[in-house]
């Protein structure tokens, strides 16, 4: 008997409107930058998209001078019911949108056109549709009496998720009463100033949002600037961390979302096909470019030779190529230098001692691609159960004991997110109790809502963004 194979699907690219050229936004418009411009890359492909005109530290002062008139003569004063509606119109244009951002999304970044189109831009969506109920509704949020916006949001976001992070920090900056001078970053600048369109079309006043495309250089000019009152950054811990030393003492109210190294923990009375599911979706999802990934799976030792068979039948089973084939499970990595990075710290493993298991996937000629990998007989002092490696590759840990899993599950200085597997509930609110995790998922993962707030401990960050309490961070509320 024949084996059979997916026909191909691909989703047309001229649905993005891919144009040659893209400019920052400031001040209701799209202006010349006057930065050295940059080109936007496939990753899939290594072709340029688009050239795309970056900032200079004077196009960052522009911005926020633009977007404190707007503060101070118009968003500010508005009334919470009238922010709401713009709010709302941001959100329906998206969706009217929808594919035409899901495909420019998988272009530019290299994720899987199911992910950009499924999850990305729906939830992106979702968060200004929630966001928009709050505006009118702060004096009731449990925050205090008449809390107030803060002023001018400095917000730089990372390339992983470069339109649903714009919308976890944008959605509620806007609901709040702040105006907004956003980074995208350097690699996916495309969804950004797209969104700066939406803005446009939804006649938001001028300067209540900017959009500054540049290189770190430019994120610094942004944290730095004197006009900023908040800093809001999604990244790495290393630049987190530059970006803390940086604003103390300045009186700016700062939220950093940062690395991660998420345990998944599984036990012997879980379900085993579930749990594979999760397990897969966990790390192997955006091709491991998550901050919450359960880069680390922690199995009890009784199950853990089944649930490894079971694993790596599944992953096998994984379509790795063309992103915008809407049968691809696993895309692009996002850049070459990502990719090295990927391929040094999984070479670790090997030099370490761990096992290697790849997928059988065959890779692309062209592109930047890495096979979905499991690394097993992981030791806690080999670099892949310590770095975060923001990649599809799997460290597989064993344990005894629940005491032993928890001990496991937090030797590591992040603390963002961790997976449960059992069937007990008592057994899982035990664990959620003593993991060092700002998210605890039970018996599934990467699970979001607009409505939850996510962040981390350690150096994962500080601060959440979402739900009830995300909203504090952009409002002077009383002590």
């Amino acid at each position: 008997m024949s084996l059979w194979e997916y026909a191909p699907a691909p989703e047309s690219r001229e649905v993005a409107n891919l144009k040659p050229s893209y400019r920052p936004f400031v001040g209701g418009e799209f202006v010349d930058g006057s930065g050295e411009p940059l080109r936007s890359l496939n990753p899939a492909t290594e072709e340029v998209l688009a050239e795309v005109g970056t900032a200079a530290p004077s196009d960052v002062d522009a911005a926020v001078k633009a977007a404190r008139k707007a503060y101070e003569r118009t968003w500010r004063a508005m009334p919470g019911s009238e922010r709401a509606k713009y709010v709302f119109r941001i959100a329906r244009l998206m969706q009217e949108r929808a594919r035409e951002l899901a495909v420019l999304e998988t272009l530019d970044n290299g994720k899987p056109i199911s992910e950009s189109r499924d999850a990305d831009v729906p939830t992106a969506a979702a968060h200004f549709f929630y966001h928009a109920g709050w505006a009118d509704k702060l004096d009731h949020a449990g925050l205090g009496p008449e809390p107030r916006p803060l002023g001018v949001a400095g917000q730089i976001i990372p390339w992983n998720f470069p339109l649903l992070m714009l919308a976890w920090k944008v959605a509620p900056a806007l609901a709040t009463g702040n105006t907004v001078v956003l980074k995208p970053a350097e690699t996916t600048p495309l969804t950004a100033l797209v969104f700066a369109e939406i803005c446009q079309q939804a006649d938001l006043p001028p300067g209540v949002v900017n959009i500054v495309p540049g290189a770190g250089d430019i994120g610094a000019a942004l944290v730095d600037h004197p006009g900023v009152d908040k800093v809001a950054f999604t990244g790495s811990t290393e630049v987190g961390k530059q970006i803390q030393r940086s604003v103390a003492g300045t009186g700016k109210r700062l939220t950093l979302e940062l690395g991660g190294k998420a345990a998944n923990i599984v036990f012997d009375d879980a379900p085993l096909d579930q749990a594979v599911e999760g397990i897969v979706n966990g790390i192997f999802f955006n091709q491991g470019h998550v901050c919450c990934a359960g880069s680390r799976l922690l199995v009890q030792e009784s199950v853990a030779e089944e649930l490894l068979d079971r694993l790596r039948a599944r992953v096998s089973t994984l379509r790795l190529g063309d992103p915008l084939d809407k049968n691809t499970d696993i895309g692009a990595v996002n850049s070459a230098e990502q990719l090295a990075r990927i391929r040094e710290l999984a070479d670790s493993g090997d030099a370490e001692g761990a096992r290697r298991w790849t997928s059988p996937c065959p890779l692309p000629e062209r592109g930047y691609f890495f096979a979905p990998t499991v690394f097993s007989e992981v030791q806690q002092s080999m670099r892949i159960a310590r770095e975060e490696i923001f990649g599809p590759v799997l460290s597989v840990l064993t344990f005894r004991t629940p005491e032993e899993a928890v001990t496991k599950a937090n030797n590591t200085p992040y603390g963002l997110s961790a997976g449960i597997w059992t069937e007990k509930g008592s057994r899982t609110l035990w664990m959620a109790d003593r993991l060092r995790a700002g998210v605890v998922w039970a018996n599934t993962f990467n699970r979001f809502d607009p409505a939850a707030p996510f962040g981390g401990y350690q150096e994962s960050g500080f601060g959440r963004e979402g739900g009830r309490t995300g909203l504090e961070a952009y409002l002077h509320v009383p002590s």
